[in-house]
């Protein structure tokens, strides 16, 4: 989709402005997505809030991307389109697993209330573990934002006042949303009568396929939804 004159005119605004601390920009659907360098991003967060013409006020959401399998294998489906949403293949291509500029990602979902416009924003992490600097002093909502994102993917927000988990528990180990992050979790809790006090173990769900059944009135046996 081609830009529109008042894209094209943010596009020009952000490379006057940011200069070297933007990698690239694609305009796809109607949308903006910048690429800047994640060392920069708290200084190109206030030039977004404060640059005439940008004024980005609000930060929508902030999300952490892990690209660690990303484009290296297709849905497994037999009745799917070859044109499904997000299938992230382009069939007759290989992939490899890292080959991209960073494993993870932050990306910031910006919207300027005064000028009626968004932009959303992306920066690549390829360091272990992913840091870059807090946003939290340009856009008061990326607190929890950030929290988040480093609970479920362990991304590092450098400067933040208060960075700990906000959604499992202070003891958990490892972080739910990354690609190697096996389906049953590492540990389970339980409560223990006789310590009077909930403890941890190793996890002791058993792997199963998780396959759907299909039960028939008619008397035929269960069959496999494929």
């Amino acid at each position: 989709m081609l830009s529109t004159p008042k894209a094209e005119a943010l596009i020009g605004r952000l490379n006057s402005l940011l200069g070297g601390s933007l990698i690239s920009h694609l305009f796809d659907r109607g949308e903006l997505t910048i690429t800047v360098v994640a060392g920069d991003i708290a200084a190109v967060a206030r030039q977004l809030r404060d640059s005439p013409g940008l004024q980005f006020e609000q930060l929508s959401d902030l999300s952490g991307v892990d690209y660690s399998v990303y484009g290296v294998a297709d849905w497994v489906t037999q009745q799917a389109t070859t044109q499904g949403f997000s299938r992230a293949v382009a069939r007759g291509q290989t992939a490899t697993p890292g080959a991209g500029p960073g494993r993870f990602a932050v990306v910031y979902q910006l919207l300027s209330v005064s000028l009626n416009q968004r932009l959303r924003v992306k920066a690549y992490l390829a360091d272990e573990p992913p840091r870059l600097p807090s946003v939290v002093e340009v856009w008061s909502s990326a607190d929890w934002y950030e929290r988040e994102a480093f609970d479920l993917f362990g991304i590092l927000f450098e400067g933040h006042p208060d960075l700990r988990r906000i959604l499992t528990d202070y003891g958990f180990i490892g972080h739910p949303f990354r690609k190697d992050f096996p389906l049953e979790g590492y540990v389970e809790v339980r409560y223990d009568p006789e310590k009077k006090r909930v403890v941890y173990q190793p996890v002791s769900i058993e792997a199963r396929t998780l396959v759907p059944r299909v039960i028939r009135d008619d008397g035929r046996a269960p069959d496999s939804i494929h």
